[in-house]
């Protein structure tokens, strides 16, 4: 069973929907719904995190349960899910240079160059640049990256749009991949189902 954390968004519900034309068996619990424990007990084989108002600190038990199940479940933070990765591993959230609400905007995605492929395995099978959604106004600090995490990709004025966990299946998307604009939501997300721990 796949888990979708809700952080009170009102885009969660587009994110079941991705997820559910690939794997039905999808579950949506509210952010402050379950502890820990209560997740564990479930034995998800994924965690999606996803978007929400507001910063990290306010997605009830999305931190801790980064910081728990990191390497036991793969998980996929989506823009405040994504905030929240890297704030479990010690990076900070600031405003973005930019704000950004419903906008489709280029990414940079970050090549392995030996390889001629993506730095992450979200990204395998698609171009350099894709086209994407984006709807936010905070951001992660390039300046205080967490060792842990590796910058996937890029928007053309260097805001991180995407880490991914240097030894754990743990990925973090500033971007919307449930949105109509984001046209290789579904490689994405078909991608990151297909992680185990």
């Amino acid at each position: 069973m796949i888990l979708l954390i809700d952080n009170y968004d009102s885009f969660v519900y587009n994110v079941y929907q991705l997820v559910g034309s690939i794997d039905p068996n999808i579950k949506v619990i509210r952010n402050d719904a379950l502890s820990i424990e209560d997740i564990e007990a479930l034995s998800p084989s994924h965690i999606i995190i996803s978007p929400g108002p507001g910063y990290p600190r306010d997605a009830g038990v999305s931190i801790d349960l980064i910081k728990r199940l990191s390497g036991k479940i793969p998980i996929l933070g989506i823009c405040l899910g994504h905030q929240a990765i890297v704030e479990a591993f010690g990076g900070e959230i600031i405003h973005a240079l930019e704000l950004v609400h419903g906008k489709k905007r280029p990414v940079h995605i970050l090549m392995d160059e030996e390889r001629a492929e993506s730095l992450c395995p979200l990204f395998h099978g698609l171009p350099e640049i894709i086209e994407v959604a984006r709807y936010h106004s905070l951001a992660a600090n390039t300046q205080k990256m967490p060792d842990e995490l590796v910058v996937t990709a890029l928007a053309p004025d260097q805001t991180i749009m995407a880490v991914h966990h240097k030894t754990a299946p743990v990925f973090g998307i500033q971007f919307h991949p449930e949105s109509i604009l984001t046209t290789v939501g579904e490689t994405i997300m078909r991608n990151f189902l297909s992680q185990r721990a």
